[in-house]
């Protein structure tokens, strides 16, 4: 597709909700756009602000969200954030409104966890598009299943593959209205919704080739278009903002190991484990008798500062075929010729720059659509395994020989190379993302 040049008139407001894997995936959205010929400005809390000299082809606007510290409980952090966002967003689109240079706002492009944003935009009367940074499946089951007293029937009857992806889901009892944060989970699910069913079109971080089913059913649901524009991170390769620092020296110990040897290790940017559970996969590990790349971020483990309650003699079993860092580049990583496998908390992102590299997963959900992406994993395209049920040595290291050499798991291993293949065609072709600009470029 011919890629026209930017007009500074063709304006386009992205709205970041600020966690690692939600912020990566839009500025990579952002650099995607922008080399599609619109301006991008990119408006994000206070609250881990991202690296704004990674695009400097971007304008960044920090804008106040009144957040002394991040609550432990997401869905009031989630409903703080959006009631404190709101009315600094409105005077800020007030602002860039008023700018003659600035008149001609295509459209605001939010992450729809900032749901806020498309009641102001219709207030504006600008056009809003959410985001959605999961995936199709996790979409249709949330936003029709979870939180929703009333399934859309167009979803009964015939759709098994719904219903068995959905089964492990987090019910919502919405007859518990004395439940504070029942209420509160209800009520920003609901407000999700409405900001999806009321935005002028949807943007998910997917592939046809990939969630061709759901992207269907999702279709069939909302009266809107709907754009497959993934894997954002193939078409914005070098876009990302790591709120924590890499460590790129791995890639140097990487390449003094075997090809397809390594598991590499790491629960991404949120998701802690006990003492015993970090006792458990390190044993596991060690016990493994295979190469292993392990990223344990500081504070992960509880009661920990970072690795210091490693088992006695541990070093000293993995000697050189084990590496454990704070943060790795995780996207290099996976495309490295070393690594064989990847043991994951099954986050979107993840699995998205899993399957794009063709590397197995062994699979361990911690929460949310994890749970949903490791079925899909795991149960429906078998291209990993699920380490079920509490997290033990024996069973650690048998799910990962198999995952790595065993023959019993060639299958799996075959089955993710052409999902690979078939990422890369989908990729290539470009058709959810040509469909999108040509999209924006009607509005």
């Amino acid at each position: 597709m011919e890629k026209p040049g930017r007009r500074e008139g063709r304006r386009i407001v992205l709205v970041l909700y600020p966690f690692q894997g939600h912020i990566n995936p839009m500025l990579q959205l952002g650099t995607m756009l922008c080399s599609r010929g619109f301006s991008i400005t990119v408006v994000h809390p206070e609250f881990n602000s991202p690296d704004t000299s990674k695009h400097p082809d971007f304008t960044f606007i920090s804008v106040e969200d009144c957040l002394i510290d991040e609550p432990g409980d997401s869905m009031t952090f989630l409903s703080t954030l959006n009631a404190n966002f709101q009315s600094s967003f409105r005077r800020l689109l007030e602002q860039m409104m008023k700018r003659e240079a600035e008149n001609s706002v295509v459209c605001i492009v939010f992450d729809v966890l900032m749901y806020f944003a498309q009641s102001i935009a219709a207030d504006f009367k600008i056009p809003a598009i959410g985001v959605r940074t999961t995936s199709a499946a996790s979409a249709l089951a949330f936003f029709t299943y979870g939180g929703n007293p009333s399934r859309d029937p167009r979803l009964e009857g015939q759709d098994t593959e719904l219903n068995f992806l959905t089964k492990d889901l987090p019910a919502l009892d919405l007859k518990a209205r004395n439940d504070a944060t029942l209420k509160a989970q209800a009520e920003v699910m609901h407000s999700m919704g409405q900001a999806m069913r009321s935005s002028t079109a949807i943007i998910i971080n997917t592939m046809d080739s990939l969630e061709q089913t759901s992207l269907a059913k999702l279709r069939e649901c909302f009266s809107i278009p709907i754009f497959a524009a993934g894997s954002f991170h193939k078409y914005a390769p070098e876009s990302s903002s790591s709120l924590l620092k890499e460590d790129t020296n791995c890639i140097s110990w990487l390449n003094e190991q075997a090809p397809k040897s390594v598991i590499y290790v790491s629960f991404g940017s949120i998701a802690k484990t006990t003492k015993n559970q970090f006792l458990e996969i390190a044993w596991g590990l060690a016990d493994c008798a295979l190469p292993f790349l392990w990223v344990v971020r500081p504070g992960s483990v509880e009661g920990c500062e970072w690795i210091e309650g490693l088992p006695g003699g541990f070093n000293e079993m993995v000697k050189e075929r084990g590496r454990i860092v704070k943060w790795a580049p995780q996207k290099e990583v996976l495309a490295h010729s070393a690594v064989g496998g990847f043991w994951s908390h099954c986050g979107w992102n993840s699995t998205l720059e899993s399957i794009c590299e063709g590397i197995p997963m062994l699979c361990r959900p911690f929460n949310a659509e994890q749970c949903l992406n490791a079925r899909c994993l795991c149960h429906m395209w078998k291209v990993g395994i699920e380490l079920e049920n509490e997290l033990e040595r024996g069973a650690i290291k048998k799910a990962t020989r198999k995952l790595m050499v065993d023959n019993d798991g060639k299958g799996t291993r075959e089955r993710m190379l052409a999902f690979k293949k078939a990422a890369e065609i989908c990729v290539e072709k470009e058709a959810g993302l040509n469909e999108l600009i040509h999209f924006l470029f009607s509005l």
